[in-house]
């Protein structure tokens, strides 16, 4: 299925990872955003560059969104549904948002999360969950447009914290 929105001079698009343009748009905007500080300030490594759009493409709950203004990759947003045991039902979790710095303040984001939640409707998500840096302010800005707000239960114990170990 592909699903093209256009506002303005930018496209959003459902990736498809096996289209060559695509997938390379995929990688290399994911790249810029591993190389930038906010994603670690690290290139990402040869075999995830070679590898990732066909692992992507082998996991049907993995998609993304791709934003161009013309030709031109601007915008990617990575997902992976998961399963929400409290509402029995699929979440999507974003699992990457990148926007050129030439294209950030222009609402791209907004216009990918549009088919981001688009798709998630699709699928039949209750919810979509993301993880930001606390010191990315203007992500944080962005996500809060979005609706995206601190999960909590009970104020008595405190807002969710992500934790990971590498394995």
């Amino acid at each position: 299925m592909t699903v093209i929105t256009t506002a303005g001079r930018i496209e959003t698009r459902l990736a498809d990872y096996r289209d060559p343009l695509q997938a390379a748009a995929v990688v290399e905007l994911l790249d810029s955003y591993a190389r930038d500080p906010a994603g670690g300030g690290t290139p990402l490594p040869a075999s995830v560059r070679e590898g990732l759009p066909a692992a992507l493409a082998a996991r049907p709950q993995a998609f993304s969104v791709l934003a161009f203004d013309g030709d031109t990759p601007v915008g990617l947003i990575n997902c992976i549904e998961g399963f929400s045991t409290f509402a029995c039902q699929p979440l999507v979790n974003v699992h990457d948002v990148v926007v050129r710095a030439s294209h950030r303040g222009q609402r791209v984001a907004q216009q990918m999360f549009a088919l981001v939640e688009q798709e998630a409707h699709r699928r039949g998500a209750c919810k979509l969950t993301l993880e930001v840096l606390s010191g990315n302010a203007p992500a944080l800005r962005s996500y809060e447009r979005e609706g995206f707000v601190s999960y909590q239960l009970d104020p008595e114990f405190g807002h969710a914290v992500f934790l990971q170990k590498k394995l």
